[in-house]
């Protein structure tokens, strides 16, 4: 940040000596003559590197400046310096997707910038919101959000919240009676974005299943989208269910999702999608003892893929899988013990809303956010509270940010320029 106001200071003073000598020139040649700022006699690649490095607060700010800088912060050399910078251990920008009491918003704190903003929550501005109303968030990728149509899951989107760019998807097949699993991700090697859609569903006209405790459904169908093509592509059936939400962790260039139990193979399965050669594949879990129960979920830490398991009480373990497709390389990396909130030890539950009840992955009193630069842990409890531990001290302290929702679920966000360029 300082950085900026440094240069905001060149620039000014700079205009203020500029308009000094123009005056000066008018009065003695009735003739005008701006001169070149010290900032714009930088080399380009300069000024981009040092942009790049900023929070995306900053950078949203400094575009406002002039149409000069508007001009580079459009450049698309500052995006790719943008996530060359994002390492993983990186402080990110936390989303938060609130839908109560009534519609849809996103609430966003940036945990990067150092001054008094990193503890005020800010409202993001969705400029298709009237098309898309009730809506689920997919995934987040180098900047970029996939959000989903909850009511229908038809209308998809993919949106950058920082610089409100957005396209909508086309439509794809749909099914009289269906559930629907997402994916969104990005491949280094290939360097495509793209949405995966795994849909089940049952033949309306059958009647076997409506006795059923829980509705089956038999058939399967899974569709892709990469962006900056035109048209879904269908890859067929899958054998597995898996469970119904968004894909947890991409970690190379994979997406990851748990499996259903099914009637002869009781046990979960973790199970990957690579965006490269678009095929499912079975992933080694931790031999942890709680994978075979809905007590746990997949999570990127380090860049390594992770699983946050569940004990009594709040109680969390964080497994790392050090070598990625190696059994053996998980190890429990953290425990973290028992922890209450001070404003949630009342019983709030008769106050929570109905989605966020009915949302599978939540429930639960703690869920695992992401590690900090300073090798603390950011956990959200009870959708209500952001709190960081610090493994070291083993001491818990709840954050308090100005403005924050009353119930919100975080998504952890890259924030950048980063857009993806389709044919017009």
């Amino acid at each position: 940040m300082c950085v900026v106001n440094l240069l905001l200071t060149m620039d000014l003073d700079d205009e203020r000596v500029a308009k000094r000598r123009k005056t000066m020139l008018e009065d003695d040649r009735g003739v005008g003559q701006q001169t070149t700022t010290e900032m714009e006699t930088l080399p380009h690649e300069i000024i981009v590197d040092i942009l790049s490095r900023l929070p995306i607060t900053s950078l949203v700010q400094f575009k406002f400046v002039c149409k000069g800088w508007r001009a580079l912060a459009q450049d698309p050399l500052l995006a790719d310096m943008q996530l060359s910078w994002k390492a993983p251990t990186t402080n990110p920008c936390l989303i938060l997707h609130c839908d109560f009491p009534i519609r849809n918003q996103l609430y966003f704190v940036d945990l990067s910038v150092h001054n008094h903003d990193k503890d005020k929550v800010k409202r993001l501005y969705v400029p298709f919101q009237t098309s898309l109303p009730e809506f689920d968030v997919v995934g987040t990728c180098n900047g970029l959000l996939c959000l989903s149509d909850s009511l229908y899951n038809e209308a998809l989107y993919v949106y950058n919240p920082f610089t409100m760019d957005f396209m909508e998807l086309p439509k794809s097949r749909q099914y009289s009676d269906q559930e629907v699993v997402f994916g969104f991700g990005f491949h280094q090697k290939t360097k495509q974005y793209k949405v995966v859609k795994i849909v089940y569903y049952r033949n309306t006209s059958s009647s076997s299943y409506s006795r059923a405790r829980r509705v089956v459904y038999p058939q399967s169908d899974v569709q892709v989208f990469t962006l900056g093509t035109s048209a879904w592509r269908s890859l067929g059936k899958v054998a597995y269910q898996l469970i119904r939400r968004p894909s947890e962790a991409l970690v190379n260039g994979r997406l990851h999702w748990v499996s259903r139990p099914r009637r002869y193979y009781p046990a979960r399965r973790l199970m990957s999608f690579d965006l490269e050669d678009e095929q499912f594949r079975e992933v080694p879990k931790p031999d942890c003892g709680g994978l075979n129960r809905c007590n746990f979920h997949l999570c990127v830490l380090r860049g390594f893929l992770a699983a946050a398991v569940y004990g009594n009480y709040g109680k969390l373990e964080i497994w790392v899988m050090k070598d990625y497709n190696v059994k053996e390389s998980w190890i429990k990396e953290f425990s973290i013990g028992a922890y209450m909130p001070k404003c949630l030890k009342q019983n709030l539950v008769r106050d929570r809303p109905l989605k966020i009840w009915k949302n599978p992955s939540n429930g639960k009193v703690v869920r695992f956010l992401c590690l900090l630069d300073n090798g603390e842990i950011l956990l959200e409890y009870k959708n209500r509270v952001i709190v960081s531990y610090d493994p070291k001290k083993g001491k818990f302290t709840d954050l308090v940010f100005q403005g924050i929702p009353h119930w919100f679920q975080t998504v952890v966000h890259a924030g950048s320029f980063n857009w993806i360029n389709t044919p017009s």
